[in-house]
Parts: C-alpha cells; sequence; structure tokens
C-alpha cells in the first residue's frame, strides 16, 4: 500500500487500526527502535514489521509461525507504517517487508543507489484499489459500474457526512489516495468521506450490507471482505502510464483507475547475504490471494488470534509452505 503520492499507483490502501495480537507489535518508530533480539549474543532472531492492514498481517503471522515452530528462530514483529519501514529495513532495524505496494522513490534510494535494500521477489499477491458497489444493487442497476453514470446514483448515496453530495467512502484520512482528485476532475457530485480506519470502514460496509442499503466505496483486492460481501468494481477511465507518469508529477492531476500492481517483497541487504535460514525462507515465501484472505478472514473476521489463524493455514497447506523450505 504506498504511501507517496510519487509512487505509481500514486495510493495506499486504506489502512486499519486492527488491533494485532502479534508477539512484541504495536505503534512504534522503527528507525528508533531495534529488535529486543539484537543483543542476545548467537540468537537466531528475526525482526519484521507489520503493516496496518489485515492482509499484510496475514504474511507475518504465516511466517512467524514457520520461522518460530520448524527453523527455531524467535521473531519479533512491531507494527509500523510503510514509509519509517522502508527506512528501517535499510538501517537494518527490520529485515524483511512482506507486502509492498510500490515505493519508487525508496526503491531508487535504497535499492539501486545505496544497496542497503536487496528486491526479493513477489510475494504472489496482485493488489488492485479501485471503486466498489454491493453486488445487490449492481444486479437492479448494471449502469452504475460505470462512473459515467455515478452522479445518476448520488442523491441515494447520501449521508449525513456528504451533505447534498453522494458519498465516496474511504478509510484513514492519514493514508493518501487519488479519490479527492479523482472526483475533482472525472466532475462527480461525490464527498470522500473517511471511515477512520480499515476496521471502520468494514463496520461501516456491513452495516449497509445488512441493510441493503446502497454504498459506493474504495476498496482493494485481496481483501476477505468480498467473501462475505460481494462487490462489484466501478469502471473509472482506464490507466495508462501518460496518466500515471502525469500523476506522479501532479497527484492533483489524476483521471484515470488505479492500476494492478504484483506485490513485492524487500529485504535489507546484510540479512539478505547473512540471514542463513531465515532469509531464504522469506526469498521463497509465495502464496496466492486465497491463502492470504484465508488467514486475514480467521483474524479479522473469526476473531482468532494471530498465531492460532497461523497454525491452521500451515496445517491445511503443507504443500505450500513446505517449497518455502524447499522440502517435499
Amino acid at each position: 500500500m504506498a504511501r507517496t503520492r510519487k509512487t505509481v499507483i500514486g495510493a495506499s490502501l486504506v489502512a486499519g487500526a486492527l488491533t494485532l495480537s502479534l508477539s512484541g507489535c504495536g505503534a512504534a518508530d522503527m528507525t528508533k527502535q531495534a529488535s529486543p533480539y539484537a543483543a542476545v549474543g548467537g540468537a537466531k532472531s528475526v525482526t519484521l514489521p507489520v503493516g496496518t492492514w489485515v492482509g499484510a498481517q496475514a504474511n507475518v503471522v504465516v511466517a512467524k509461525y514457520i520461522l518460530e515452530h520448524k527453523l527455531g528462530y524467535r521473531v519479533d514483529t512491531v507494527q509500523v507504517d510503510e514509509q519509517p519501514a522502508w527506512d528501517a529495513l535499510s538501517q537494518g532495524r527490520v529485515d524483511a517487508i512482506l507486502e509492498d505496494w510500490g515505493h519508487p522513490e525508496e526503491e531508487q534510494r535504497y535499492v539501486k543507489d545505496k544497496k542497503t535494500v536487496t528486491a526479493g521477489g513477489g510475494n504472489g499477491v496482485t493488489g488492485h484499489i479501485g471503486w466498489f458497489v454491493p453486488k445487490y444493487w449492481a444486479d437492479k442497476h448494471p449502469d452504475v459500474t460505470n462512473w459515467k453514470n455515478l452522479d445518476k446514483y448520488a442523491d441515494e448515496l447520501r449521508t449525513a457526512e456528504s451533505g447534498r453530495k453522494g458519498q465516496l467512502l474511504d478509510g484513514s484520512p492519514s493514508f493518501v489516495t487519488n479519490d479527492k482528485a479523482l472526483v475533482k476532475n472525472l466532475d462527480l457530485n461525490y464527498e470522500v468521506v473517511f471511515a477512520g480506519s480499515e476496521a471502520a470502514q468494514i463496520t461501516q460496509i456491513k452495516q449497509f450490507a445488512k441493510k441493503r442499503k446502497p454504498f459506493l466505496t474504495y476498496w482493494y483486492e485481496p481483501q476477505w471482505l468480498f467473501n462475505q460481501v460481494p462487490m462489484v468494481e466501478v469502471k473509472l477511465p482506464k490507466y495508462t502510464d501518460a496518466c500515471g507518469e502525469k500523476g506522479a508529477k501532479d497527484p492533483k492531476s489524476i483521471d484515470c483507475e488505479y492500476p494492478t500492481i504484483p506485490l513485492q517483497k524487500y529485504l535489507n541487504t546484510d540479512f539478505a547475504k547473512s540471514g542463513g535460514k531465515a532469509a531464504e525462507l522469506l526469498k521463497s515465501f509465495k502464496w496466492t490471494k486465497d491463502d492470504q484472505n484465508e488467514v486475514s478472514e480467521m483474524i479479522a473476521s473469526q476473531g482468532l488470534p494471530s498465531d492460532e489463524a497461523a497454525k491452521r493455514w500451515v496445517e491445511r497447506h503443507p504443500d505450500v509452505w513446505k517449497s518455502w523450505l524447499h522440502e517435499k
């Protein structure tokens, strides 16, 4: 979930205020904090940052479980925003980022110029941000899935927060999206309203769905909520390289859809070279959006502790994680 306005997608996924049940997890400035195990002589330790959306958490809890239970490592996890995570990764305060949505400036600085960070390849999941409406509404009004027809339905989507305009529901105001620019540049009669977090946005979507009410929301894939509330994407003007380049220079000029992005991993360069089996595991870590959603739903919807969710996934999918360890 890219946080900088100068990324290719120019947007970040909504970051939730989910309470993570990971060991050592809490809001922290990782540029000033190292792993508590770092000073333990000879300790086999790994430090992983956790993004504040449940998909990122799912990656980490499974990697953590395997590192601890299959390879004998101690794993420290800390919830940290994307930008500080890159800085901490370069400094060696965290060892690997398991889901990056595109930070070209940081990639240029740390991977290509300073070489303090090493690309770890894709994690197997493809990310996409867009505008979505509930399927039960789209089935009745198929034309709502084209942005050109949205104003026709603005009155139906008015809320106390959006005033006389239709509501476009976003997540946290602390995360960057293109939505205000899109509403303005496409001349739509809508107001971007922030729920406050991923968790709050999910709650609102569920409330709308329970009453079978229409809604328009900024949302993304992969996301487990699609399993409970089927949604259909609204077609925005097609993304082009020219639009992306224009948006990189001036984010307020963006007038096209969000692109689809293969999500990437990055490792601290020293860790990539000398991190032994832990580094090899994280380099090999690769699964599908269904795998990620399975773990995410257990945590966010079923309320399982993260370690238990990871344990259940590991027990169900030995063929996947054993390939990361190069086992049969």
